[in-house]
């Protein structure tokens, strides 16, 4: 009768459900700042406002290469999208920081508020870009997409340039 019983798989080794928990442990924001003054070049913040002007600079750049080899040189269609592609990705990023600088300002900041403010500001954030998107292609007589999504995608690929400028 006892082998009716189910057992707790006898059968089998030992697997990943049943190895011990790792301890985590968890820092005081003293000892945080105590870590980010420790090693200032491996803990230092990131400023999001430089990455946005990183963003305008990629930008330009992206507009200076496509007004050289787009047809016909110079100002044209191409140096366009490329401008409205950096616009794409300039303009709800920095819709993102602000949110989340008015948040920090607020008098009642905790957590939760912060948490709320950091998914809203993601929120408007897609809403823009997808907003974007879909208005120059409609409004737009002509975008030419290559330079556009080049641009964007260049453009959005700040945060890592700005991680291998330091």
């Amino acid at each position: 009768m006892a082998k009716l019983i189910p057992q707790k798989n006898h059968f089998s080794e030992l697997n990943e459900w049943d190895k011990p928990e790792e301890v985590i442990r968890v820092y005081s924001k003293e000892e945080i700042v105590a870590l980010q003054q420790s090693d200032a070049t491996k803990y230092r913040a990131l400023s999001p406002w430089k990455v946005v002007l990183a963003q305008v600079l990629i930008t330009a750049i992206s507009m200076v290469f496509w007004s050289i080899f787009g047809e016909p040189v110079g100002v044209s269609l191409y140096t366009q999208s490329a401008f409205l592609g950096g616009l794409i990705s300039v303009l709800p990023s920095a819709l993102f920081i602000t949110r989340l600088e008015v948040a920090k300002k607020s008098q009642r900041l905790n957590p939760g508020r912060f948490l709320a403010a950091l998914v809203s500001g993601e929120f408007i954030k897609i809403a823009v870009t997808l907003m974007l998107f879909v208005g120059i292609g409609y409004c737009v007589p002509g975008v030419l997409w290559v330079p556009l999504l080049v641009t964007y995608l260049l453009a959005l690929k700040c945060v890592w340039l700005e991680r291998l400028w330091h």
